[in-house]
């Protein structure tokens, strides 16, 4: 190698030495930059000429180190996890919060809960055991009306609780419905981006950044997956179909009933827009619509079986007694359809519109006796009285059902929580496999600035050397 070659080999060295130490740079200012990757000058030596010329061939050392690549640190693999964890923990994190709303919703165990309100009805009824006239009753036989409207009351706010529930739920899922959207449509922009700049050799490694987070976020929203192209551009698939492809997206649009009544025949889903393709995501949006399709609706459906249970067996027995003017008793609670005698449907009842039919205390059949039974007087036996006191402990009571539900949410939600807590420590272990490789760490950059520092250091004494070497060489050569 001439010693001009050997200028060029120590020329290049600098710029590489310096062009590293400004990626070092680089990587330090963002060490705190959510979603950045860190960098590194791809060194490669530049190797001799392996063409010969007619009277000369090749020394065999190389032309120095080519630093102009500069090469983002990524796990392909480990991104491609982190999507589908993060999604996972996303579903369960919706999991868990509906179960927990839904707790809250019961208010149980306490005071204000409809298993303590029942209880206060019945016991009401055993005070209308000793209290059966028209003088001493009086008190009682109103607070039994008291307690079954409060109990009345109570599955009105519980129902209208879940339905509250359930909107909020269809309103987040068009929230991110619309967020979604937006990102497809930023990483499709980004994608035009990269393709231009890369075929233009330009950097690329910020926006490639800038696209990968808005992936990782879409995959958290939605489970969506994404794959590299040969040109730059991701892919990015959901439930089979493409969202992004290039710079081109996809919609998503929510379809369905817009109301717990209506989602029962036609329940909330993502489709495709234009299409209108059902598709199947993971994720948040997974969370939401279970929420909403199944979570929702089987509580609903129990507190309506709770509400439909207490109708069946109150108004049974209150119709095997006789009021104070010695008349049958008539139904007790309906489903706010029915007037003067008309026959209540139990399967028409349900937590919304269970209403107390009954206002005057003296209509409560508290005898078991009527009054032709009892000689021509109003009967004061109470015996019906004592019956009905005694369904909150019946076998398949309306108590029961309710007990057997609330412990039924209790062990769900307790699962619920204990799959989020795994799957949360899953999560961020596969969050610092991926940050351990493409994360910035300041004492390795440390390290890294005194290396190259030092080469920078070394190469321009190379330099300084071969330049006192030609002043000899052309100046001083022949001097006599």
């Amino acid at each position: 190698m001439s010693t001009f070659s050997g200028l060029t080999a120590a020329s290049s060295a600098l710029f590489a030495s310096q062009r590293a130490m400004d990626v070092t740079g680089q990587n330090i200012a963002n060490v705190n930059t959510d979603g950045y990757s860190r960098q590194r000058v791809d060194l490669k030596s530049i190797s001799a000429s392996t063409v010969p010329a007619v009277f000369s061939t090749s020394s065999g050392i190389g032309q120095g180190v080519d630093g102009d690549t500069v090469i983002r640190i990524r796990d392909a693999f480990m991104e491609s996890r982190a999507q589908t964890e993060h999604a996972t923990t996303a579903s369960l994190t919706v999991r868990q919060s509906t179960l927990r709303q839904i707790e809250d919703a019961f208010h149980e165990p306490g005071d204000d809960g409809l298993q303590a309100q029942l209880s206060k009805m019945w016991s009401a009824w055993g005070d209308v055991t000793n209290n059966t006239t028209v003088a001493n009753g009086g008190g009682a036989r109103t607070a039994v009306l008291q307690t079954t409207q409060t109990v009345v009351a109570n599955l009105h706010t519980i129902s209208s609780t879940l339905d509250a529930q359930w909107s909020q739920n269809l309103d987040d899922l068009g929230v991110l419905v619309d967020d979604v959207n937006a990102s497809a449509a930023s990483i499709a922009t980004l994608n035009q981006s990269i393709k231009q700049a890369g075929q233009a050799g330009l950097p690329t490694n910020e926006l490639s950044d800038k696209r990968d987070a808005l992936v990782l976020k879409i995959a958290e929203q939605t489970g969506a997956t994404s794959t590299s192209e040969a040109d730059g551009t991701v892919t990015v698939n959901l439930g089979g179909v493409t969202l992004v492809s290039g710079s081109t997206t996809i919609s998503l649009a929510l379809a369905g009933g817009t109301d717990p009544a209506a989602g029962a025949t036609d329940p909330p889903r993502l489709v495709t827009a234009p299409g209108g393709t059902t598709v199947k995501p993971g994720g948040t949006a997974e969370g939401e619509l279970t929420a909403m399709t199944t979570t929702i609706p089987q509580y609903r459906a129990m507190i309506d079986g709770v509400a439909q249970q207490l109708v069946t067996q109150l108004n049974t027995a209150h119709q095997a007694g006789f009021d104070l003017t010695g008349t049958a008793g008539g139904p007790v609670l309906d489903d706010g359809t029915g007037t003067g005698t008309d026959a209540v449907l139990p399967s028409t009842v349900t937590a919304a519109n269970i209403r107390l039919r009954i206002s005057d205390p003296d209509k409560l059949a508290a005898a078991s006796l009527s009054k032709a039974a009892a000689g021509g007087i109003a009967s004061g036996d109470s015996l019906n009285a004592d019956r009905i006191a005694q369904l909150g402990s019946a076998a398949g009571s309306a108590d029961g059902v309710y007990r057997k539900m609330i412990v039924g949410l209790g062990v769900q939600a307790s699962v619920a929580t204990g799959n989020l807590t795994a799957q949360t420590v899953i999560s961020t272990q596969v969050d610092s496999a991926r940050m351990s490789v493409s994360g910035v760490s300041i004492d390795e950059e440390m390290t890294n600035m005194l290396q190259f520092q030092h080469a920078y250091s070394a190469a321009a004494r190379m330099i300084t050397a071969l330049d006192e070497t030609l002043d000899v060489l052309i100046n001083r050569m022949g001097v006599s």
